[in-house]
């Protein structure tokens, strides 16, 4: 007895005959397939046979990325569409190019939409970017540091950059980390609030206070972060604690979380910048020092309103990676 149920793209190609398997899978992935109204990114989803099929434009909508696209050892793509790409960044490269030919995330991410790199995950359906999203360009909004891994968005046309970057003027857009850090938080939870200037270099940031940011006026930028203990861990010997924060952004300045938790006396573990017990200079109390090969920070989550779907929220997180979740079972074990 014949079923009444067949995978969705065996039902368009019923009504495409001349379309390749392929191709047809590609149009389902792309968002293009409606039934009965709704839009179904899964090949072989069953359907009935009185279902109604419909095959929208060529325009792109949502790619399907599941929990990840593995474009590059250091880039995930997590989500792309027309107005926006959303990817989580490794440690070590930079988020977007200081100069032409700068490998970065957005470099990358622009090879593999105009079809220079391929998913290295073959072994999963679904992993070849379907032909209509090699339109697309990626533009910069906001940035992560180079050793900051996580997290972030691009603009894919620059309608959608504006409205994104009025997001981040607003504080509209939500922005958490998970940082380690050297020593105990004075309370559970709290938010920093300073003034800071950036170096005539451009490469470290300097806490100032409301006065003097006054004095030289735009030179100074107000930066705001709320923060909560998530975790303590003692280390080995009674040599101190490191605690493990949960950090918000209000504002987003360059190094904001750094500079603003060493100020607090809370230095990043491994933060060859802002963490003194890594400099030179030494702080005057006792301090752990802990040797990782980067500041141990790492965007989580971000959330934003979808620039082409006004009143849409959108949030995507980035588990911790390898080198933060050994930081952390170290840390449990109290091998540190």
């Amino acid at each position: 007895m014949e079923t009444d149920a067949r995978p969705l793209v065996e039902a368009l190609l019923a009504s495409h005959p001349e379309t390749p398997k392929s191709r047809a899978k590609q149009w389902i992935l792309a968002g293009r397939v409606s039934v009965n109204g709704v839009v179904i990114r899964k090949p072989h989803q069953p359907i009935a046979r009185s279902d109604t099929i419909e095959l929208g434009g060529r325009h792109a909508t949502t790619l399907a990325c599941g929990s990840g696209w593995q474009i590059h050892p250091r880039v995930s793509l997590l989500y792309l569409d027309e107005s926006i790409a959303v990817v989580n960044k490794g440690p070590g490269l930079i988020s977007v190019p200081a100069a032409e030919g700068d490998l970065s995330a957005l470099s990358i991410l622009a090879d593999f939409l105009a079809g220079k790199l391929k998913a290295r995950d073959r072994g999963v359906a679904g992993k070849s970017l379907p032909p209509v999203y090699r339109r697309l360009q990626p533009l910069p909004v906001h940035r992560l540091d180079q050793f900051t891994s996580g997290v972030f968005c691009m603009a894919t046309n620059t309608a959608a950059r504006q409205h994104l970057i009025e997001q981040l003027k607003a504080h509209t857009m939500k922005r958490e980390y998970v940082a380690f850090v050297e020593g105990r938080a004075a309370t559970p939870k709290g938010t920093w609030h300073q003034w800071l200037q950036l170096s005539r270099d451009e490469l470290r940031q300097h806490v100032v206070s409301e006065t003097a940011a006054k004095t030289v006026g735009d030179e100074a930028r107000e930066a705001i972060t709320h923060y909560e203990v998530i975790g303590e861990y003692p280390l080995a010997g009674g040599q101190g604690v490191v605690t493990k924060l949960r950090l918000r952004l209000e504002t987003g300045r360059k190094h904001q979380i750094r500079v603003q938790a060493a100020h607090a006396g809370l230095p990043l573990v491994g933060d060859r910048a802002y963490n003194s017990a890594l400099r030179a200079l030494r702080l005057s109390r006792p301090s752990p020092h802990i040797d990782f090969p980067r500041q141990a920070l790492h965007a989580e989550v971000l959330t934003l309103e979808h620039p082409g779907q006004p009143g849409t929220r959108m949030t995507w997180t980035a588990e911790l990676p390898k080198d933060l979740r050994q930081l952390e079972a170290s840390l449990s074990s109290g091998r540190l």
